[in-house]
């Protein structure tokens, strides 16, 4: 089963994180890179959908609470765009994260803040099914 790797022949996959908090954008890139993952950050489901990076990434972070689109609707449309794509919610509301990953089959949802290693072997599976 092959692998989304970078489009600059890198080996490494490709994940893409949208949050509109910059601090959690740096520090989800930081993480992921330090375990070997390309990262593609975006401020907003907007930036990630107007730019090239659907077709690329081999994962999907997103917050799910931000301004315009927000997580569960750029889930959505991202599914739709590219079935099977794997995509892994956040939220720092504890009692959404329940309700959320109840209602989003096969979606799993991490509340802030996360377990590095939890969030990690996540991103490794999802990247497995990739490709």
């Amino acid at each position: 089963m092959s692998h989304l790797r970078a489009a600059d022949g890198d080996a490494s996959p490709v994940v893409a994180v949208v949050d509109d908090d910059p601090l959690m954008l740096e520090s989800v890139q930081d993480l992921l890179e330090c375990a070997g993952y390309t990262v593609r950050t975006f401020p907003s489901g907007e930036a990630l959908l107007q730019s090239d990076a659907l077709r690329t990434i081999a994962c999907l972070i997103s917050d799910i609470i931000m301004p315009g689109i927000d997580g569960v609707e750029l889930r959505r449309r991202v599914c739709a765009a590219r079935p099977g794509l794997a995509v892994l919610l956040m939220t720092a509301r504890r009692e959404l994260a329940g309700a959320q990953g109840a209602a989003l089959a096969h979606t799993r949802v991490f509340t802030k803040p996360f377990d590095s290693a939890e969030l990690l072997g996540a991103v490794a599976q999802a990247v497995r099914g990739s490709g």
